[in-house]
């Protein structure tokens, strides 16, 4: 279970540190919490770049970024979403907007236009991102809004508004679970002590007892590796606490529970992402590359709930979309706006893999993006 050995790197450095004074042992959630976020160094704290557009040929060397979200492949994503906002902040009787993660700043800049165009005032538009690099990117891109937009660390004690999350709970550290023999344990990471003079830290995985248990039962007798997201549930779990009068809207690849843990699924789905490329290691080329892992669903619509908030809609995205108008926009676009919006709704492409949660505090009412193809009942 080891992995190729990496360059030494300050990165690298510093999770042996962190692993040598936790006895040796940290389970996954930590070192991919170290290796996204670490000041300075994590994947998300660094000056790497990070975000851009699909490479116009197999391996552009112009290309300098590892993934492309719905924002900055098409504008027709934000303008059929600002549909859904706009509907949000009507029926909350608010004007304004938090947006978790907001990677270059596409999605708030094409937001905030599209809800000025459809006369929707905004008071203020807050973006809650750890990164420094990426907020000075956002700020960049934002400069002719920056009487709406502010940037926030930290969350205030009550809060009222819309929150928007694209593609940000997949970031959030997860714990591996892992089946071997019949036997559940939690998997973690290790430094590779029969190498004790490699130039450099390998990391390698290694398995401990646990009391851990996955939220669903997985059948059968097979070796089995999973996921389990405390951290996740927790952050929807704050938003409740904070949220006195709104809606929340989480859009993320992911499944319900009984998907999320099916039998066949078998070797987890923590991915990584480097240059358009996906892997399955995340030992190697840490704080170089990113780390995720799908959403399990039902596990975050429980969690809100039992925080109080009310699960207003669950769907796939191309569902949420089309029901937001985006068929209609594309007739009025360019043809390369029409062939990337596809990629938002075709079930092969972003459509199906990628769902959509609505959450609200204080208002019950039924979002426009779920009207058709709602699937609560799947959670």
């Amino acid at each position: 279970m080891t992995t190729p050995p990496s360059l030494t790197t300050p990165m690298t450095e510093h999770l042996a540190k962190v692993i040598a004074q936790s006895q040796g042992w940290v389970g996954f959630d930590v070192f991919m919490a170290e290796a996204l976020y670490a000041p300075g160094l994590g994947y998300y704290a660094n000056d790497l770049p990070k975000f851009g557009v699909m490479p116009t040929t197999y391996g552009d060397s112009a290309v300098k970024s590892d993934f492309v979200t719905a924002p900055e492949m098409t504008t027709l994503f934000a303008y059929a979403f600002a549909r859904q906002i706009a509907q949000a902040l009507e029926h909350t009787q608010s004007d304004e907007i938090w947006e978790f993660g907001a990677g270059t700043g596409a999605l708030a800049q094409q937001l905030l236009t599209a809800l000025a165009a459809m006369d929707v005032k905004i008071r203020r538009y807050t973006i809650v991102d750890i990164s420094s690099t990426l907020k000075d990117r956002q700020r960049t891109r934002l400069m002719g809004h920056l009487n709406t937009v502010q940037w926030a660390d930290a969350l205030p004690d009550a809060m009222n508004g819309v929150v928007i999350g694209n593609e940000v709970l997949d970031a959030m550290p997860v714990q591996l679970l892992s089946r071997v023999g019949g036997v559940w344990h939690e998997r973690g990471v290790a430094l590779d002590t029969s190498k004790p003079h490699a130039e450099s830290p390998v990391f390698v995985w290694q398995d401990r007892s646990s009391e851990l248990r996955t939220p669903f039962e997985v059948t059968g007798e097979h070796d089995y590796v999973t996921e389990i997201h405390q951290q996740a549930q927790g952050f929807v779990q704050t938003l409740a606490d904070r949220l006195k009068t709104g809606a929340v809207f989480l859009l993320d690849y992911g499944f319900p529970e009984s998907e999320y843990y099916h039998p066949q699924r078998h070797m987890g789905t923590v991915m990584c992402h480097q240059a358009h490329q996906s892997d399955t290691d995340p030992l190697t080329q840490v704080g170089q590359k990113d780390i995720t892992a799908h959403v399990n669903f039902t596990g975050i619509a429980l969690a809100a709930q039992d925080a109080g908030l009310e699960v207003l809609g669950y769907t796939n995205q191309a569902h949420f979309l089309m029901n937001c108008g985006i068929v209609e926009l594309m007739q009025a676009a360019s043809l390369p706006e029409r062939v990337a919006a596809q990629k938002l709704i075709l079930e092969h492409e972003m459509g199906e893999l990628f769902k959509v949660i609505a959450l609200g505090a204080g208002v019950s009412w039924t979002p426009l993006g779920f009207v058709k193809g709602d699937k609560m009942h799947c959670l």
